[in-house]
């Protein structure tokens, strides 16, 4: 349960939202809807690692005239794993793919850190969307970032966490202590109202996911792919919003990324780093309206 209140609080409350499901190979994908009925623009947002909907709220909360179709990722929030699947590459852009058939054709598809992989991917394999948008886009593999130690440390702990015995393992991943100190080596803002938000938000949804396996199978997904592979097969323009303190992507490493494309532009944003959707929103949503029109 949130305890800190949202500084995006009174924005957010003006926009109407609505709780939905669909039908999605084989499961029950929950979504939310944010934004006029009648909006000139729909976007189609996928979360990062761990997280889900509520974690964009903030970007939304700064564009009340676009239509948001928000769903929680299979096996995070309240969306069930896929039945019969590993969680892996794969399987996240046939579930996008089919998801936007079905909740949000045509939509422009913005995708946050793990969420950009995942966009990509869907994106360079055909899902039909007029633009793309990704924000903190896993730009290069993860374990050679400015915190690659950091990264072989979670690659550990998530082994650990799926070999234990399953209470034991459980209890590991869900440790809140541990997701603290994710938080922290993340939160860049020295606001301190700010940081208790972020850090309220990462300890109420950060745990949030079905099961130790499908946690598993997202991380490996995660530090095993990155927008690369993809951005030579989008044909549509692309928008990068990056953070020129990321630990994850360093800047230079997203400059690199741009020129991949056939078209697309970098947005940098200063004194940031891989929250943007939490940190430095307001930027965020003018360069994505900017992007739009």
């Amino acid at each position: 349960m949130v305890t800190v209140p949202s500084p995006y609080a009174a924005q957010l409350a003006r926009i109407p939202v609505q709780r939905q499901e669909a039908e999605v190979l084989g499961s029950r994908t929950a979504y939310w809807v944010y934004g006029p009925d009648d909006a000139p623009y729909t976007i189609l947002a996928v979360h990062g690692f761990r997280g889900e909907h509520h974690g964009l709220e903030p970007v939304v909360a700064q564009l009340p005239g676009v239509r948001f179709v928000s769903p929680d990722l299979p096996g995070f929030g309240e969306t069930p794993p896929l039945p019969g699947r590993a969680h892996d590459l794969d399987a996240y852009v046939d579930w996008l793919t089919a998801f936007a058939a079905a909740a949000a054709p045509g939509a422009v598809v913005l995708g946050h850190s793990f969420g950009s992989i995942v966009a990509a991917a869907a994106v360079a394999a055909g899902l039909p969307t007029p633009r793309l948008i990704l924000v903190n886009p896993i730009g290069a593999p993860a374990l050679e970032g400015p915190r690659g130690v950091f990264t072989r440390l979670a690659v550990l702990y998530y082994r650990l966490g799926a070999r234990l015995p399953a209470r034991l393992g459980e209890a590991l991943l869900r440790n809140p202590l541990i997701v603290r100190v994710m938080s922290l080596a993340m939160v860049k803002t020295r606001d301190a109202a700010l940081r208790r938000f972020v850090h309220d938000q990462h300890d109420t949804y950060f745990s949030r996911f079905a099961d130790r396996d499908v946690l598993h199978d997202a991380f490996v997904t995660s530090v095993s792919h990155d927008v690369r592979e993809s951005a030579a097969q989008i044909s549509q323009p692309t928008l990068l919003i990056a953070a020129d303190r990321d630990d994850i992507t360093p800047i230079h490493k997203q400059r690199e990324l741009q020129r991949l494309f056939p078209d697309a532009r970098l947005i940098e944003i200063p004194a940031v780093g891989h929250l943007i959707h939490y940190e430095t929103p307001a930027p965020a949503a003018e360069a994505i309206e900017r992007f739009l029109r």
